[in-house]
């Protein structure tokens, strides 16, 4: 009777270690391909609806910032990809100037000093959402997962996603590029 079951766990067991999914580690995050997805216009589904705080204390709404793209770029302090990859963001936003917004989105840190001395540490020159618990990735379900970090995507005019990168971003280009053809629609 015993028998069954254990067999039936031990399959199970068996196909998973077979399998291409692997957990965390110790680092605490899954690192993501960097590979763009893109969504098309008439694929993309309804407006990301999120607010929160930002480090400094202030209100954000990304339905503020509709009317043109916004890049949401998920972070922690110490998580040594979102390190590597903030060089990229900076030169980004630097390029794309300000007719694109965009918005850190902190996960996971243990304080807000930490990611604070994060933001002054490597000139971030955007603001960025506190989220210590990782709920403000919620209204991006099915696009970003709780420990994909660092993660990017690109918001269209309407505030929907229509481009997104789990993982760093290979380049300052690729992400100047995603958001150039966001807002040249």
């Amino acid at each position: 009777m015993l028998l069954g079951p254990l067999l039936g766990l031990a399959c199970l067991l068996a196909l998973a270690g077979c399998s291409g999914l692997s957990g965390t580690g110790d680092k605490g995050y899954i690192s993501g391909t960097g590979v763009p997805t893109e969504v098309a216009p008439a694929d993309r589904g309804e407006p990301v609806d999120l607010t929160g705080t930002d480090l400094e204390g202030g209100d954000v709404d990304l339905a503020d910032l509709r009317g043109g793209p916004v890049v949401v770029n998920v972070w922690a302090s110490w998580c040594p990809p979102c390190i590597k990859e903030q060089p990229d963001l900076n030169a980004a936003a630097a390029a794309l100037g300000d007719d694109v917004q965009f918005i850190g989105l902190n996960i996971r840190d243990a304080s807000q000093d930490d990611a604070a001395a994060y933001v002054r540490d490597l000139d971030v020159p955007y603001s960025s959402i506190y989220s210590a618990d990782g709920s403000a990735l919620l209204p991006f379900a099915g696009t970003l997962t709780p420990r994909s970090i660092p993660s990017t995507v690109v918001l269209d005019a309407e505030g929907r996603v229509a481009a997104s990168v789990n993982g760093r971003i290979p380049t300052t280009q690729t992400l100047v590029s995603l958001v150039e053809a966001v807002r040249d629609e």
